[in-house]
């Protein structure tokens, strides 16, 4: 689907919401239509980004190969926060800004984990499950434990980990964290400890992540970090699903080295029908839901458009991630950058 008539445009490689409206009516602005993919796999969006000025993704991938058939793109936008979909180092390398949402759907993300611990803390769904299935009994989900006092851990603390801080605060859980990018001075103002990733292992109740998939990130959460976990501690994912290990995670949960997983993501999505983590009595998955509410969406899609209309307006997008291309002599976008 095109917007021939339109002087720019900006390629749209998938989305998850039923209307492009909020896009077209900001990308007007600049004098921009819209290019949308129909599968967004990268066969289909070499073919289609020989003429494009900009490129909007949610999950699909924008590789080196894709950026190779962009010659005119200035700018790739992320719909969304992380940036593992996209290949930011050569888009760089070619002078192409990229931008993402850094202040996305913090509220939903971090009530999604809150959910999932509640769940996983008092057996929500193992319940649920084993009352359909003719099992009305209690002792069946025993023991359960208060969740007052017990410890949560956050694995990165940044907006949406420090939001869902807030939230956890108030059922009164000693919070801990581990992010290696901060010391204990910058978080001075959250009644939290900073402790290094053996300690928030070996101490948390409830393991909440929330960091980027990077190469220091990929698999960090393998068979043994699982071993150093207490057997009664859960496990629970609103990040990427290449953090966990997934064969080491249903290992540690065969042999009783965690009590349970609640995964919103997954390294494959969506799974194989057969995928044993999904079928596993002791997780719950769901279908990489935490970023939505009818609110975010509409955010999403404002605040991504927008960056792209900026740039191609000739402004600097507000949220830059790979801000040492605008000092580069080969930047494609013509910004006024004397502000």
């Amino acid at each position: 689907m095109t917007e021939s008539e339109s002087q720019l445009r900006v390629l749209i490689t998938d989305y998850a919401w039923k209307s492009l409206e909020p896009e077209k009516e900001i990308l007007r602005t600049a004098g921009a239509g819209l290019v949308v993919a129909a599968s967004g796999d990268e066969e289909e969006l070499i073919s289609l980004a020989g003429d494009v000025d900009a490129i909007l993704t949610c999950w699909k991938s924008v590789t080196r190969k894709v950026i190779e058939q962009a010659p005119a793109c200035q700018i790739i936008g992320r719909y969304g926060i992380g940036l593992d979909n996209i290949d930011v180092s050569y888009a760089t390398e070619m002078g192409i800004v990229v931008t993402n949402v850094p202040s996305y759907c913090l509220e939903e993300v971090s009530d999604h984990a809150m959910a999932l611990l509640l769940a996983c803390a008092r057996k929500v769904v193992f319940f649920d499950r084993a009352i359909k299935g003719g099992e009305y009994s209690l002792p069946l989900g025993s023991p359960l434990y208060r969740i007052r006092g017990r410890t949560l851990g956050i694995m990165g603390f940044g907006k949406i980990g420090r939001t869902l801080y807030r939230k956890a605060a108030g059922f009164g859980l000693k919070i801990i964290v581990h992010d290696p990018y901060l010391d204990a001075g910058s978080i001075e103002d959250y009644d939290v400890t900073l402790v290094d990733f053996d300690q928030l292992l070996q101490e948390s109740d409830f393991i909440s992540i929330h960091v980027p998939l990077s190469a220091e990130t990929e698999n960090l959460f393998n068979l043994s970090a699982f071993q150093k976990m207490k057997n009664t501690a859960s496990v629970i994912n609103t990040s990427r699903g290449g953090v966990i290990d997934s064969t080491a995670l249903l290992q540690a949960l065969e042999e009783g080295e965690i009590a349970s997983a609640a995964l919103d993501v997954l390294p494959k999505e969506p799974p194989a029908a057969d995928d044993p983590l999904v079928h596993h009595p002791k997780t719950i998955i769901t279908p990489h839901a935490a970023f939505y509410s009818e609110e975010s969406i509409l955010d999403l899609q404002r605040i991504a458009a927008t960056q792209v209309a900026d740039l191609l307006s000739g402004k600097l997008p507000e949220s830059v991630v790979n801000r040492a291309v605008l000092d580069q002599a080969n930047l494609r976008a013509k910004l006024d950058l004397s502000e």
